[in-house]
Order: structure tokens, then C-alpha cells, then sequence
């Protein structure tokens, strides 16, 4: 125990040497890191991991540091240093589909939103097609961007870049069209991908009902910002998935409001919340 008492007096004289300013100053930096890393990964799974591996380094460190400095293990401490090490790598490869999203964001995130008018006829747009396949029961599967790119993940699809309209979108979903099966990507009022393959989410996650395009719904909402319109093809029930969260079941009314709000809209977030 003396050992942490001679590091808390040379914590405290650091302190006096450098200045409580300076060193609030790197605290702040240090914990508004932690807090946008966490932020980041929250309902990923990675989120989950990175708990699983906070609590393991915790029982580690209470293990080693403190009972090995009473008891002088001296190698045991060794190991722990040389294990943190080997994990700095780990966490590399474990956590490589959040950095890569990460550095996604950086490369992609837009600097504008679109104009209001713009979002209002964008909005129209997916309430009409969405309310026209689901009176058929046509399945349908769009995301659409906001400050993340999607680039990246539409690698896979067919490229469009055509404006954004309730029939076009409908072409694209009507059973045997080569493009239907899939995904579909919206950015800036323009249709910019179709057929795309979304990442796909644990089956754990949701309830045991829902098919594949639901998992494809939650799944691109938890690897990006995406706001994601799924439309049954069994039910023809509406249903938006965003950050990692499924909102079953929506009227027209609801699912506009909901959009308006999600992506920045007219309305208000009070107006979308008493219609949902």
C-alpha cells in the first residue's frame, strides 16, 4: 500500500509542478475522447466488447497491481505489461469494422444539409412510395444518408444517381426487377445506389418474426447514421430502424413525422413524438 501512496504524492507534486489548469485541460481532452469513443460504439457490437475488455482490465489490474505490489510478484507484473501490449494489437484486428467506419466518417462526413424545401419534397417522396408498396405488400429496403457516407458499404450495388421520386422507387422494389432484392441508398435527394447488400444484424437482436430485411434495416442503422425505411413484404407493415433501434408498425402520418424529425425537416421533434 505504500507504493500508491507514493504514487498519489507524485501525482499530487506533478500537479503542483505543471499547474491544476494545465492538467484540468488534459483531463477534459482525455475524458471527451473516451466519452465520443464510447458514443461512437454505442449500440454496436463492439460496444459490447469493449465492456467485456474494461472489465477484464479491471480485474487484471486489481490482481496485479495491487495484491502484486504487497506481494512483490514481480514477474506477474511483467506478463501484465507485455499483455497489454499484445492487446494494443488485438484491439486493432478486434475492433477493425469500427475503425473503419471511423475513418469512413472522417473521409465522408458532409459539411451542409440540404435545405429544408429539399427535405420536405424528399420526405414526400418516401411516404408516398413507402404507403404504395405496403398497400401491395412489396417488400422494400432504403436507407437514407445523413452526415456518414455511405460510399463505402455501396460499393457492392449498382449505381444510379438519379433524382429521388416515389415512382422511381417503386420501379426499383416492383417484384422480378433486377434491382428489388436489395438495398436501396439515398443521399442528398438523389437515388445514388440500388441494389445493395446491408450489413446484417445479430439475429439475437431481434425479435424472432422478423425476416432478413429487417436484420439489413437494423444492421446498416447500427454500422452507420443512416436512417433506414423497411417495408414487410409479408405484412406490408412500415417500419424505420436508426442507430441500432427498430420503430415497428408506423402509419403515414407517424412515418412522416418520424422522418421529418430523424432527418431535420419542418416539424418539430414535439409534433413528431405526439404522432408516434
Amino acid at each position: 500500500m505504500s507504493t500508491d501512496l507514493l504514487n498519489l504524492e507524485a501525482f499530487f507534486r506533478a500537479v503542483r509542478v505543471y499547474g491544476w489548469f494545465q492538467v484540468c485541460i488534459e483531463l477534459l481532452l482525455i475524458g471527451a475522447f473516451i466519452y465520443l469513443v464510447l458514443r461512437f460504439l454505442r449500440g454496436t457490437r463492439g460496444a459490447r466488447m469493449l465492456r467485456g475488455i474494461g472489465v477484464l482490465l479491471l480485474m487484471m489490474y486489481l490482481i496485479v497491481v495491487l495484491i502484486g505490489n504487497e506481494l512483490n510478484l514481480q514477474r506477474l507484473q511483467f506478463l501484465f505489461t507485455k499483455a497489454l501490449l499484445f492487446g494494443s494489437f488485438a484491439t486493432v484486428v478486434v475492433f477493425q469494422p469500427e475503425i473503419r467506419r471511423a475513418l469512413m466518417r472522417l473521409g465522408e462526413t458532409r459539411l451542409f444539409r440540404s435545405m429544408t424545401a429539399q427535405l420536405d419534397r424528399d420526405i414526400d417522396a418516401l411516404v408516398e412510395s413507402a404507403v404504395f408498396l405496403s398497400r401491395r405488400k412489396i417488400g422494400a429496403l432504403i436507407a437514407i444518408e445523413r452526415d456518414v457516407g455511405l460510399g463505402g458499404i455501396a460499393e457492392s450495388g449498382t449505381r444510379l444517381n438519379a433524382d429521388l421520386t416515389a415512382p422511381l422507387l417503386n420501379s426499383i422494389f416492383w417484384p422480378n426487377s433486377p434491382l428489388h432484392d436489395l438495398g436501396v441508398i439515398v443521399s442528398g435527394g438523389r437515388i445514388m445506389y440500388a441494389g445493395v447488400q446491408f450489413p446484417l444484424a445479430e439475429s439475437d437482436e431481434l425479435e424472432r418474426e422478423l425476416g432478413s430485411r429487417h436484420r439489413a434495416a437494423v444492421g446498416m442503422s447500427q454500422e452507420s447514421d443512416a436512417v433506414v425505411l423497411v417495408v414487410s413484404e409479408e405484412t406490408g407493415d412500415i417500419s424505420l430502424a436508426d442507430r441500432g433501434r427498430l420503430i415497428r408498425k408506423l402509419t403515414p402520418e407517424a412515418l412522416r413525422s418520424m422522418l421529418t424529425e430523424l432527418l431535420g425537416g419542418k416539424n418539430s421533434v414535439e409534433q413528431a413524438a405526439a404522432q408516434t
